[in-house]
Parts: structure tokens; C-alpha cells; sequence
């Protein structure tokens, strides 16, 4: 799939920022030294993120999804059961970041932050929304919406956890209590709420699935 200009742009100023957020976090004013290294103009970065680091950010994680689909897509899972598919997504969505965990780590006390909250939810959605297309999702009713939230709830439990460098075993153990409880929780809250939401007139999305 070949980029759109502001993309291209997107991604040489990242690249160019990448090294520098270990250090000095997701700033603008790292983001600014970050621009003049990659030679972009003022026009070029405001065409390549006309909202600042927050777009540099969503193009870190986007990246991420980007090589976990490719990953799960050169995999045979064809034996997992859908927990088993959702655990894969999760774990090769944190194999792609691994080489910038840092970067992760900054980001992550961004989110704490008032004016990084909501960007961060968003962001977690869209990794969630990412999992369950790949596990083979294909609801369109209550249950997208609840699968989604129930997993976007426990995927900053998990970064925090392996933010701290446990061993695969541990990391393995971690998720699937996370997962479990998670689904535990989505079956309990559906007993209640599905009966009064099928009642109700749903408008289907119309999606079209990015590559």
C-alpha cells in the first residue's frame, strides 16, 4: 500500500524524532529539533501532523499495528481458538515495539497527563479494534463495541507489565489472567445489557478495513 505525502512526511519526522524521545519525551520542543534535522519545512509539518505530536504519536503506534497485522498475516493460527487468536495479536503488537519500548514507556506517562488522556483512549481503541479484525472478528452488533472495550481496558494493564521486562512466561501468565478477566467481565455485563440493547434500532457502520 504506498503512502500519501503527508504520511511520507509523517514518518521521516518520526524517524528523525524517534532517538531523541528515550531522552527527552514526546515534546514539542524535541519534535521542532526533530523537524529541522529531517529538513522539513513549516508548510511539511503541518502537512505531515497538523496537530502536533499527538499525530506523531498515533503515527508511532500506527507503525506498530502496520507490522503486527503483517506478522499475524505470515502466521498459521489457524488452530487457536479466538482467545488464542486475541493473545497473538496482543503479544505481536508488543514484538513490534519492542525495539522502541522507551519511546512506549514515554508515551505511556504522556497518557496520565489531562491533555494526553483522550488522544491515548483513542489510540487503545484503534490497537484493540486492530486485535479483533485479526482474530477473525466480524460483528457488527453489540458484541464489536463490547469486545473492543473490554479489550482496550486491559491493554494498558499489560504495556505497564511489560514496560517492566518480565520473562515470556511471565508475560504469557499476565495476559491470559488479563484476557480472562476480561472476558469474564464482557459475560457478565451481556447477560444484562445485550437483551435491552437488541431491542434497540442499530445503525451499522460502514467500514472500510485499512490495510
Amino acid at each position: 500500500m504506498s503512502s500519501t505525502p503527508s504520511e511520507t512526511l509523517r514518518f521521516r519526522w518520526l524517524d528523525a524524532l524517534l532517538p531523541d524521545v528515550p531522552f527527552d519525551g514526546w515534546t514539542d520542543a524535541a519534535a521542532e529539533a526533530a523537524a529541522q534535522r529531517a529538513g522539513l519545512s513549516e508548510g511539511e509539518q503541518a502537512l505531515a501532523a497538523p496537530n502536533g505530536i499527538s499525530d506523531l504519536i498515533d503515527a508511532f503506534f500506527e507503525r506498530a499495528g502496520q507490522a503486527s497485522r503483517a506478522t499475524l498475516a505470515a502466521e498459521d493460527h489457524s488452530a487457536l481458538n479466538t482467545p488464542g487468536r486475541v493473545k497473538a495479536g496482543v503479544k505481536a503488537w508488543l514484538a513490534a515495539l519492542e525495539p522502541d519500548r522507551e519511546a512506549v514507556r514515554r508515551a505511556a506517562v504522556r497518557g496520565l497527563l489531562p491533555w494526553g488522556a483522550l488522544p491515548a483512549a483513542q489510540r487503545t481503541w484503534r490497537v484493540a479494534d486492530m486485535v479483533w479484525e485479526e482474530a477473525g472478528d466480524t460483528a457488527e452488533d453489540y458484541n464489536r463495541y463490547s469486545k473492543r472495550g473490554l479489550l482496550a481496558a486491559v491493554i494498558p494493564p499489560i504495556v505497564m507489565y511489560w514496560l517492566d521486562q518480565p520473562s515470556d512466561e511471565d508475560l504469557d501468565a499476565y495476559i491470559d489472567r488479563r484476557l480472562k478477566l476480561a472476558s469474564g467481565i464482557g459475560r457478565y455485563i451481556g447477560r444484562f445489557a445485550k437483551p435491552l440493547l437488541d431491542a434497540l434500532p442499530v445503525s451499522r457502520p460502514n467500514r472500510s478495513r485499512n490495510a
